[in-house]
């Protein structure tokens, strides 16, 4: 790992309202059952995937990268938007190669689901496993990565901490991989 955060993280210029490329903001008047008229401000957007991946030997992978939300670098799982007519599947292996040099022996989609009860963006999360080290990262101009490792355990710590952004996909590949188990 970089035994610096400056490496990756940014310094904010300026703030302002308005539209930025990646979702949309769209004021939506409802008439509610007792008639009365309700704005609600949706959040639009394209399907991005997020990916729970592990190596052969059964480390997990995450990226470690500047997140402008909550305004520091966090470890996140790889993943990333899923371009138009693009199967969610092939966008997983692809986001993954792209930001950790990570080729997947399997993968499958384990969630869908909304960003929020505001949201038209909808989000997959994939169980990508026996993953192999097959090349450098290729992130695209605006992704500044650094890929990490961590053993098991301190993988499973990490993704039940909260500290990144998916923290529902975290746990539905935990699910899936059978690391964590409802109760009855």
């Amino acid at each position: 790992m970089t035994e610096s955060r400056e490496a990756l993280e940014w310094t904010l210029k300026s703030e302002r309202p308005g539209f930025a490329g990646h979702l949309r903001v769209r004021c939506r008047t409802y008439v509610q059952p007792d008639g009365k008229d309700s704005d609600w401000d949706v959040l639009e957007g394209s399907p991005t995937v997020a990916v729970v991946a592990f190596t052969e030997g059964g480390d997990g992978i995450l990226v470690r990268q500047y997140r402008p939300g909550p305004g520091k670098v966090l470890a996140e799982l790889p993943g990333g938007g899923i371009e138009p007519g693009e199967d969610v599947l092939h966008a997983a292996v692809r986001e993954l190669l792209e930001e950790t040099g990570f080729r997947a022996g399997t993968a499958e989609v384990v969630m869908r689901t909304y960003l929020a009860s505001y949201a038209t963006h909808v989000r997959y999360g994939v169980l990508a496993r026996d993953c192999r080290k097959v090349a450098e990262p290729t992130p695209d101009a605006e992704e500044f990565v650094e890929p990490v490792t961590l053993a098991r355990d301190a993988y499973v710590a990490h993704i039940l901490s909260g500290e990144y952004t998916d923290t529902d996909m975290g746990l539905a590949g935990l699910v899936a991989a059978g690391l964590l188990r409802t109760t009855d």
